[in-house]
């Protein structure tokens, strides 16, 4: 993966696995997007995983993310990162069922 520019737009996909669900994982991270530049969601999937999808510009979304991984380090045991490479029409951060 190439590392963008810090004001280029980026698009990301994480699935965090650990303890993820059942401990306010979407509702903190969606309370952790309104302080920071990104749009996405945030959803549980069937497997005990949780998909987080955030776009933004390369800084915001990095900040951003750092902040979900520290608040939630002793839950998280892994996670795959990809780069998106559409632009998905998103505005705002939501929680999905």
């Amino acid at each position: 993966m190439h590392a963008a520019p810090q004001n280029s737009p980026v698009s990301i996909r994480i699935i965090y696995r650990g303890n993820v669900q059942g401990v306010g994982f979407r509702y903190t991270t969606n309370h952790i997007a309104r302080r920071h530049a990104v749009s996405g969601y945030v959803k549980n999937l069937p497997d005990g995983t949780v998909e987080l999808v955030a776009l933004g510009l390369k800084n915001a979304v990095d900040r951003f993310l750092d902040e979900v991984d520290g608040t939630f380090i002793d839950h998280i045991s892994d996670k795959e990162t990809t780069s998106l490479n559409e632009s998905l029409p998103l505005e705002g951060f939501a929680i999905r069922r």
